[in-house]
């Protein structure tokens, strides 16, 4: 008998662990033409941070928003299977997708987003470039959805049920699309365009679009935000 019970521990050790993360769960989206490479700093920080992280690769530039945002959620939701919460980290268009995923569907322990430079009232760049030859081509029919139109996606998609707090970027490294883009940006989206009605925090840092995920300051104001609700200032969100 007790040979027979050394041998079925002795199997246990080898069996594969069932899919169940245990805490909090960050999902990551990155933003349009971009990978999960370049938000695999904040995936970093975030796990040694204690959350348990899924950084999602998807095909940002093959489908419109509506169909990306259920080919990138829907099935990554399975990751976080029986976590006690299911949070957001998103860059740019990553955003705008939680938003689209969330405006169909509800997630029962959702917890809190953080957003990255949003286009969350669509971005001046696509409303001047969209027509030029090879826009489409390389950044595909979602990239023509981000306009700042009523009728845009991000427009359509009405203000925040969910607690959100949003970045915005006030550095460009790009100042022929910062020409095109009204007032301060990160090159681009501007800053007022990254506001969405019924935000729970919004801070503006001296960083761009291009590299505000892996900014060590930024990502601390992430986790912050996962952790309280609000970012780490000295005066408060209202003020």
């Amino acid at each position: 008998m007790n040979a027979l019970l050394t041998a079925a521990s002795l199997l246990l050790l080898f069996l594969p662990l069932p899919s169940f993360a245990s805490g909090d769960c960050a999902i990551l989206l990155h933003g349009l033409g971009r990978s999960d490479g370049s938000m695999e700093t904040m995936a970093e920080r975030l796990g040694s941070a204690g959350f348990h992280v899924v950084n999602v690769d998807y095909p940002s530039t093959e489908y419109p928003i509506e169909a990306l945002a259920g080919k990138a959620i829907a099935p990554t939701l399975d990751q976080c299977a029986g976590s006690t919460k299911v949070h957001f980290v998103t860059h740019s268009m990553g955003g705008i997708l939680v938003r689209q995923y969330l405006s169909r569907v509800t997630i029962p322990n959702l917890g809190r987003v953080v957003m990255l430079g949003p286009p969350n009232q669509g971005s001046e760049v696509v409303d001047s470039l969209g027509d030029m030859p090879g826009f489409q081509l390389i950044l595909g029919d979602a990239g023509l959805q981000l306009g700042t139109g009523k009728e845009s996606v991000p427009n359509r998609l009405g203000p925040a049920g969910f607690e959100v707090g949003v970045i915005a970027g006030t550095r460009s490294i790009n100042p022929v699309l910062s020409q095109i883009i009204p007032a301060s940006d990160d090159g681009k989206v501007s800053v007022e365009s990254t506001r969405l009605e019924g935000m729970s925090d919004h801070l503006e840092m001296p960083v761009t679009h291009v590299f505000m995920m892996q900014n060590d300051a930024v990502i601390t104001q992430v986790i912050h935000f996962l952790r309280h609700g609000h970012f780490q200032r000295t005066e408060s969100p209202a003020s």
